[in-house]
C-alpha cells in the first residue's frame, strides 16, 4: 500500500524529468549552443550567390522562369545558404538569409510573373445541361421515395 503511495508521489517528478529531457533535446533536436554570428554569415552568403550566378549563366535567360531548367542549381544554392548559416551558428532560414535569398530572386526571377488564368463560363447549352441534370435527378429521386413510401406492400 505504501509503495503505491510513494509511486504516486514520484510520478509528477518523473514526468517533469522526462519533459526536461525532451526540452533539452533528448528527442534528437539540435540545440544551438553558440550565438549566431550574423556578420560571418553575411560575409559567406555572397559566395553562394556568386556560385548560383555562375551556374545560371549556363541557362538561357528566356528559360529562367522554368524551374525545371535550373532546379539543380537552385538546390545547390539553397544547400549552400543553409550550410553557411549553420557554419555561422545561425538557424536557417533566418531573416538575414531570407533577405539575401530575396535579393537573388529579384536579380534572376523578377520577370517571372505568373499568368492569371481567365476563366470563362461554358456555352449556354452546356451550362443549362449541367444545371438541369442534377435538378431533374433530385426530383426523380424524391418522387421515387414518396411513391415507395406510399406503397407499403413493397416494404414488407
Amino acid at each position: 500500500m505504501e509503495a503505491q503511495g510513494s509511486r504516486r508521489r514520484h510520478l509528477p517528478v518523473l514526468l517533469l524529468w522526462v519533459n526536461g529531457l525532451m526540452t533539452l533535446g533528448f528527442t534528437g533536436a539540435r540545440q544551438q549552443s553558440e550565438l549566431c554570428n550574423e556578420s560571418l554569415m553575411l560575409e559567406k552568403l555572397p559566395a553562394c550567390g556568386k556560385s548560383f550566378e555562375e551556374m545560371m549563366k549556363r541557362v538561357d535567360s528566356k528559360k529562367w522562369c522554368n524551374l525545371t531548367e535550373f532546379i539543380m542549381y537552385y538546390d545547390n544554392f539553397t544547400q549552400c545558404t543553409e550550410r553557411e548559416a549553420n557554419n555561422a551558428s545561425c538557424f536557417w532560414p533566418n531573416p538575414l538569409a531570407e533577405g539575401f535569398i530575396t535579393g537573388i530572386h529579384k536579380q534572376f526571377f523578377s520577370n517571372c510573373t505568373s499568368e492569371k488564368v481567365h476563366w470563362e463560363d461554358p456555352p449556354d447549352e452546356i451550362l443549362i445541361t449541367l444545371i438541369l441534370i442534377p435538378v431533374l435527378l433530385t426530383c426523380a429521386m424524391i418522387t421515387l421515395v414518396v411513391w415507395c413510401s406510399k406503397r407499403s406492400d413493397i416494404l414488407v
